[in-house]
């Protein structure tokens, strides 16, 4: 049955089933301010990405204010629409529920921030505030089912995950210092064991007050994911840095981060019933990150500058993105296309043509060195997890102009 809205629908929940019958996790990106806008969102969806999340919005602004609607909220109007979450920071089920049926013709579900750290979104009991407001948060997702039931979507979660009107609600939460508020607030937000109140729960293990450089912690992880992860499919936010090194035990034979025999090393913490992955500085740094490559390739610049350019974005944002790209990443490779230098003239070039031309001339400048075998040569890996199109070798100038 075709989708009436013409945007490509897919439920959430089916890409949740597509994935466990792989025998994979389901690969997300995360919620990024300014930076998860359409043309990325179609750069890691090229690049084996299954479910896109939009920055946050504020559901309030966005009700109100049409020109945040347009500026916060994009969506392709040719070719697949990447499968696409759009995430609120609210306080009021009435504004959430407003906001979800505004975005629901367009997206695939919606998506309740309970994590942003930021003093500023706590101080208007949004993100991670909400931790301490578990009856409120559980009234907001109610609300905006019953809401979008009533706008005509199928919000029957599982029994409707074949329905072209098929749409979402789930919440991203953060971990408390004592774990058995954690357990509370999920028990809360969940609801009757016959009928939960959310598709599935996105869970970042640190507090509030964790900075992103403390790893995360994987022990809350595997008791959440033990105790929960049979009622709810649960995806992980945090350090997912590369397929080849999470910081967990994975249950697929398929990546290289499984529980090691290795004496020398300290085993990883299996962590049971995780049904998916969500990243967001790394997938930044390497769009490619879920296609397997364990640096960023040349080739996702190639599509990032043809996105942007079809999904028009500002100058400098654009080379910010270009920047993370070319720089080391975040996953144990740590090769990079552009050096520092590089990176510093990148960030020179005073408009579009000037930014294609030069990525160019260094794109050419490492086919020349990898043709010619030398030493320090970067790989040009055309086109490998490629959604959109097949192997090609090409210029970027000519794919943007």
């Amino acid at each position: 049955m075709a989708d009436p809205t013409g945007f490509g629908h897919v439920h959430p929940l089916k890409l949740f089933d597509v994935a466990k019958k792989e025998r994979r996790f389901l690969y997300t990106s995360a919620p990024m301010v300014r930076y998860s806008k359409l043309a990325f969102r179609h750069t890691v969806f090229a690049y084996g990405t299954d479910l896109c999340w939009t920055p946050m919005i504020l559901a309030k602004e966005f009700n109100r204010n049409k020109f945040a609607r347009d500026s916060d909220f994009t969506v392709s109007t040719e070719g697949p629409q990447p499968p696409t979450i759009v995430q609120f920071g609210a306080n009021s089920p009435l504004e959430l529920a407003r906001a979800s049926s505004l975005v629901a013709p367009f997206s695939s579900g919606v998506d309740l921030n309970c994590g942003c750290p930021q003093s500023w979104a706590c101080a208007e009991t949004m993100g991670a505030a909400l931790m301490e407001r578990r009856e409120l948060v559980r009234n907001m997702v109610v609300e905006t089912r019953e809401h979008l039931r009533r706008d005509g979507w199928a919000v029957g979660k599982d029994k409707d995950m074949d329905s072209p009107r098929g749409r979402s609600v789930s919440v991203k939460i953060r971990v408390h210092k004592d774990l058995r508020k954690t357990m509370d607030f999920i028990t809360t937000v969940l609801g009757p064991e016959h009928d939960r109140h959310v598709d599935f729960l996105t869970i970042h293990p640190r507090t509030r007050s964790t900075p992103s450089s403390t790893p995360i912690n994987v022990e809350a992880l595997s008791l959440l994911t033990s105790t929960f992860g049979d009622r709810v499919p649960i995806l992980v936010s945090g350090d997912v840095f590369a397929l080849s090194a999470l910081p967990f035990a994975s249950p697929y034979s398929t990546f290289t981060s499984s529980a090691t025999t290795d004496t020398t090393t300290t085993p990883l913490l299996n962590v049971p019933k995780l049904a998916g992955l969500m990243s967001a500085r790394a997938l930044l740094a390497n769009p490619a990150l879920y296609a397997g490559h364990d640096a960023c390739p040349w080739s996702a610049v190639e599509a990032f500058m043809r996105y942007a350019a079809r999904c028009p974005l500002p100058l400098k944002l654009v080379q910010h993105h270009v920047g993370e790209m070319c720089g080391p990443g975040m996953g144990p490779n740590k090769r990079a296309l552009l050096g520092r230098a590089g990176r510093s003239a990148m960030l020179a070039c005073a408009n579009m043509v000037d930014l294609v031309d030069f990525l160019d001339e260094k794109r050419k400048a490492a086919a020349i060195r990898e043709a010619d075998g030398g030493a320090g040569a970067t790989a040009v890996v055309q086109g490998l997890g490629r959604r959109d199109e097949p192997g090609h070798v090409s210029r970027i100038g000519s794919l943007v102009r």
